[in-house]
């Protein structure tokens, strides 16, 4: 970098301050924000990145930057995928083959430490065994005990398989925007977001700042920027705006694999996290389902808002 983080970067950190979804009352409203948001990030910070969990969020965040980017005339920034050993199948297989399709310069981070302590999920890990970073970071979370159970639903796990792996990727990268699928209506701890969130205390964390280009949608906006704008640009003879009822509800020639949807939003899940801390809410596909009648991560095992707080305060997306 040139100079140093934030000070080359002019932009309203109280941008989306008091808004909510209904101040962009039409999809077109809503798409037209993240267009904005994004071109004023990729226009300002040095080495931006796009946080992709392979879920419906963060793949219309992706999108847009593709878009955004191909209209700039500049590269799409890394992509991040966070590995905390506890993903669907499907979920890491629908990641590979759309970086593959997409030609995304993908990086994987995980915490190293368990890697080479060949750590899996359930494991009763002492504390002895982990790295002096590792110890630190459990100290900063007052975890008491002499071992920690491998799991990244926990406090103490999420911290370390997530928000660790994180943090030392923005390290080693020097990344100083990351681009996250958040929205205001998911949870509480949420709703107070803005556009461009700074995360400066480096006490904390490595300064950097958060880019928020899709607050303003609400679960039913993704599915539709999905089937109207980037399942039909991905998937060759797929019709705008055409929404299927169920996992072989095609057009002739096109099947579930062919579009760029985590064939789990199929099976009925609505939000995926790890494959054990995840539950469907339907049969029907996420989509089908009526989006108003439950909330969105009530199958998620992280699911509560104290611990959201908490871990957000620490780094979380």
């Amino acid at each position: 970098m040139t100079s140093s983080f934030p000070s080359y970067v002019t932009l309203d950190y109280d941008a989306g301050r008091g808004e909510s979804a209904a101040d962009y009352p039409t999809l077109e409203d809503k798409m037209g924000k993240a267009v904005e948001v994004t071109r004023a990030a990729l226009e300002q910070y040095e080495r931006p990145a796009v946080m992709w969990t392979g879920g419906k969020d963060s793949t219309v965040v992706l999108y847009v930057v593709r878009e955004v980017a191909a209209e700039m005339g500049v590269d799409v920034p890394p992509v991040v995928f966070i590995d905390h050993f506890e993903h669907f199948p499907e979920t890491v297989a629908f990641v590979e083959r759309w970086t593959d399709a997409w030609d995304l310069d993908l990086v994987v981070a995980k915490n190293d430490d368990f890697v080479r302590l060949g750590a899996t999920p359930g494991d009763e890990i002492p504390l002895s065994d982990l790295s002096a970073g590792n110890r630190r970071e459990l100290e900063r979370l007052e975890h008491e005990g002499e071992t920690l159970t491998l799991d990244a639903d926990s406090f103490e796990g999420n911290h370390l398989l997530k928000t660790v792996a994180l943090n030392d990727v923005i390290t080693e990268r020097e990344f100083d925007g990351i681009f996250s699928g958040v929205r205001w209506d998911e949870q509480e701890s949420r709703a107070g977001e803005t556009f461009f969130s700074p995360r400066h205390d480096s006490e904390k964390y490595p300064p950097h700042d958060r880019v928020h280009s899709i607050l303003q949608f609400e679960e039913a906006d993704i599915w539709a920027a999905f089937w109207d704008y980037i399942v039909p640009d991905a998937t060759d003879g797929y019709p705008t705006g055409r929404v299927p009822e169920h996992s072989e509800d095609f057009p002739e020639g096109i099947e579930a694999t062919d579009i760029p949807v985590s064939p789990k939003y199929f099976e009925g899940f609505r939000s995926l996290g790890t494959e054990s801390g995840s539950a469907k809410s339907d049969d029907r596909p996420a989509w089908v389902q009526d989006l108003g009648a439950s909330k969105e991560r009530a199958g998620r095992a992280q699911d509560k808002e104290d611990l959201m707080g908490r871990l957000r305060d620490l780094g979380y997306m």
